[in-house]
């Protein structure tokens, strides 16, 4: 299996916030080759993808109040959000749905998009704003407002509270806030307080993302025709089933257990700990 095949099936398999993940990267390096500008050493997004505090700018692309989401400034810029992602997502996917994950990711990201438009706009500065953190901090904080007693561990600290990790990460936002990223922060801290509503409407019964995924069904199916086949009548003579097609069915099951058995090897030690003949067959069975 080459590299480019492991890259594919951890995609197939890793699930919806790994899909961010490579969305992300996937824009980061596009970006590179059309809007970097190496002599000067900064990226120079055009309008149309990049989030404007401009009012006008918004009204004809207000598709920007999303595709801000998956653009970054530089590489660490990139590097450190996706790093938090995985770390939050992970936690947030421990107690919820992929639908949920995606749904959440999406609407902090337009909810932080229009809090820093509006945010500029009342300080009647200007601006434009990029990168994933926000709606990252609406996943991080929303695992943390419905577990915030979770142990984890942290590298050089040890274990400590979920809570305690999200307070600082808030407070740092918070003192930045009048900074140059005043902007940043803001959407940072818009993204934080969806990520603790949605987690507090939720508890009472109402699920926001089922917005989202009916949108996305909507379209799913717009361009999935359904297959018409022509009515026939046919007569069947009842008979026994034959030995052969009960092998089949055998054959099937023991198919099938074995890839939940991969699957749930890799739930519990990570996909690193399939052996090469693990991976090689969850591939083919992928296809």
């Amino acid at each position: 299996m080459t590299v480019f095949d492991d890259i594919k099936l951890q995609y197939k398999i890793g699930g919806v916030a790994n899909r961010i993940i490579y969305w992300n990267v996937a824009a980061f390096l596009v970006s590179l080759i059309f809007f970097y500008q190496f002599k000067v050493g900064v990226f120079s997004y055009p309008k149309w993808i990049i989030l404007s505090s401009n009012l006008n700018v918004l009204v004809y692309f207000p598709n920007t109040l999303l595709t801000y989401a998956f653009l970054h400034s530089g590489f660490w810029h990139l590097f450190f959000n996706m790093s938090v992602l995985n770390f939050s997502s992970r936690l947030f996917l421990t107690f919820f749905t992929q639908k949920q994950f995606l749904g959440l990711y999406v609407l902090s990201a337009i909810f932080s998009g229009l809090a820093f438009v509006l945010g500029y706009y009342f300080l009647n500065l200007s601006s434009t704003l990029v990168g994933a953190s926000a709606a990252v901090m609406a996943i991080l904080v929303a695992a943390t407002t419905y577990q915030p007693l979770m142990q984890i561990r942290l590298l050089l600290i040890g274990t400590i509270k979920l809570w305690h990790l999200t307070a600082v990460i808030l407070l740092l936002d918070a003192m930045q806030v009048m900074s140059e990223n005043t902007g940043g922060h803001i959407a940072h801290l818009a993204g934080a307080f969806f990520g603790f509503v949605y987690i507090k409407l939720l508890i009472n019964g109402t699920d926001l993302s089922t917005f989202v995924s009916k949108v996305l069904d909507f379209f799913v199916n717009l361009f999935q025709p359904s297959k018409k086949t022509p009515f026939r009548k046919v007569h069947v003579n009842p008979k026994k089933p034959s030995t052969k097609s009960a092998s089949k069915i055998v054959i099937k099951d023991k198919h099938q257990q074995q890839i939940d058995e991969i699957l749930d090897k890799i739930s519990q030690s990570g996909y690193d700990a399939l052996t090469a003949e693990e991976k090689e067959f969850l591939f083919k069975a992928g296809k």
